[in-house]
């Protein structure tokens, strides 16, 4: 099965929030991106409820730099407050990820086909994505270009190993987990020569649950699985059934 891919994934600002610094208004980006924020960037390049993306690795590309910026967060009640956010400037990742059927939706077991979605998710790499791309948060803008893993030079490359201590992973959803609950997944992170290899979110050093939850029910109103108009134009083009 052919289900591997690469991307170059860039931007001006990040934000992965450290959720020590997220309730008291003042965000303040971790030095790396968080596996939950790299499959969402994954998912937003194309996802399907049938399949789960596995993030891989990362390499970090460009040098880690901060800069703090003066905001207007809109608040709850209302109105506006005033805050300092802390971002990453200038960013640049290479990722690889590959997908594996949800083996917890056997609903969507007919959508099964490793290289017709394969086809597809190449496809949207070449397009940069199937939606708008964000790296953490929705000011973020990101931009998602086809490229391989090892190519180019990292200002990390020969720097050997670096520790960022316990930080937040991602978060395991009910339809993923099998087990009707939502976790937060902790671990931690090194990086060597500016690649940071990712354990899989089960595979975490430290879970804590969220909440109870019920996994969200997809039927043929709201799924349309390889089926969607137009999907498969480019796949058939090239000879695929």
């Amino acid at each position: 099965m052919e289900n591997s891919v690469t991307f170059k994934v860039i931007g001006r600002y990040a934000l992965f929030t450290d959720p020590l610094t997220k309730t008291g208004g003042e965000k303040c980006s971790l030095m790396i991106p968080t596996y939950q924020a790299l499959k969402g960037i994954t998912e937003s390049v194309y996802w399907k409820p049938s399949l789960i993306w596995i993030i891989d690795s990362v390499r970090i590309m460009k040098p880690i730099r901060t800069e703090a910026k003066g905001i207007r967060p809109i608040k709850y009640g209302g109105g506006n407050d005033l805050a300092m956010y802390t971002y990453l400037s200038d960013v640049e990742y290479h990722v690889k990820a590959h997908f594996e059927f949800n083996v917890h939706r056997p609903d969507l077991k007919e959508d099964h086909n490793e290289n017709k979605h394969y086809f597809i998710a190449k496809r949207c790499i070449e397009k940069g994505g199937r939606r708008d791309i964000f790296l953490g948060v929705r000011e973020c803008q990101g931009y998602v270009i086809p490229y391989n893993f090892m190519d180019g030079t990292g200002y990390y490359d020969n720097m050997g190993k670096m520790e960022f201590g316990l930080q937040y992973h991602s978060i395991s959803y009910p339809d993923e987990n099998g087990k009707g609950k939502m976790i937060a997944n902790f671990w931690l992170p090194k990086m060597e020569d500016g690649i940071i290899n990712f354990c899989r979110p089960e595979e975490c050093y430290k879970k804590h649950l969220i909440r109870e939850m019920k996994a969200k029910q997809f039927n043929e109103v709201n799924f349309s699985g390889t089926a969607e108009a137009g999907l498969l134009d480019g796949y058939k083009a090239h000879g695929g059934v």
